[in-house]
């Protein structure tokens, strides 16, 4: 589970505690995992220090001591929109302007951090969490992921045409997400889709190559997603295919599935 979202202790729609928890809650831990960030094959962040911060509504935000990183390779930018101190990375040619920003003590309440800093990820090229590459974003230690054998009917239709129907569907359980209902490929009319070019990322799952569907001429773009690469978490869900309900007719036992 995820600490700040869905029904979890922090989130803002939560369950229930036996004694009162204010309405905005930020909680912060150490994170004793080696994360490197690589910037134009320069490492410019390697730490075992860092302190993540659980915020509700918000997604889990790390912070780096300043000192690990590599202090030539930054240099001092404008201050951003709130009057915050910020560095810009550079590494030979390339430059990422203003990825490392300091952190601001909002109130005598907040996190000990500081001569602490954030560091956009996205700004950087790869990230590592020990030796293992990180995608998407850097994972959230209490979201989970689970895959379950189900027996439950599923019906995928569009257009009045079956796409798919399965008795033997994979389950995926993920915080804060709606349950999605993977199939496998030979329950699927697989001769309905054709690969598009567009691949999701996530840090739990791994890469979700979607699919077009064509039906009759009446074409679903990105009508469903499989994982040709699973990471751990997602590999019973490997060789099947999940619709999104959103663009497609989903039946579960019966019942319609909108989300």
């Amino acid at each position: 589970m995820s600490l700040t979202f869905g029904y979890a202790p922090f989130a803002r729609q939560r369950g229930s505690f036996d004694f009162p928890v204010p309405a905005h809650v930020r909680y912060w831990e150490p994170w004793p995992r080696r994360l490197r960030a690589v910037f134009a094959g320069a490492t410019v962040l390697d730490t075992e220090r860092a302190v993540v911060v659980h915020e509700t509504g918000r997604l889990p935000q790390h912070f780096y001591p300043l000192d690990d990183l590599a202090q030539d390779r930054l240099s001092v930018t404008e201050p951003g929109g709130r009057g915050e101190v910020r560095w810009s990375v550079q590494v030979g040619a390339r430059t990422a302007p203003g990825a490392v920003t300091a952190y601001q003590h909002t109130g005598e309440d907040g996190p000990p951090l500081d001569g602490f800093v954030t560091v956009d990820f996205s700004a950087m090229d790869r990230w590592f969490e020990e030796d293992e590459p990180v995608y998407g974003h850097l994972r959230d230690p209490y979201h989970r992921v689970d895959v379950r054998s189900s027996s439950r009917r599923v019906l995928v239709r569009h257009g009045g045409r079956v796409l798919a129907e399965s008795t033997r569907s994979k389950l995926l359980f993920e915080t804060s997400t709606p349950i999605r209902y993977y199939l496998p490929f030979a329950d699927v009319d697989l001769g309905l889709l054709e690969h598009s070019d567009t691949v999701s990322e996530c840090p739990y799952k791994g890469d979700g190559q979607h699919w077009h569907l064509d039906v009759n001429g009446d074409r679903v773009p990105d009508a469903a997603w499989s994982l040709p690469h699973p990471l751990p978490e997602g590999i019973a869900a490997a060789e099947h295919i999940c619709f999104y309900p959103d663009k497609v007719h989903v039946e579960v036992d019966g019942r319609h599935i909108t989300v």
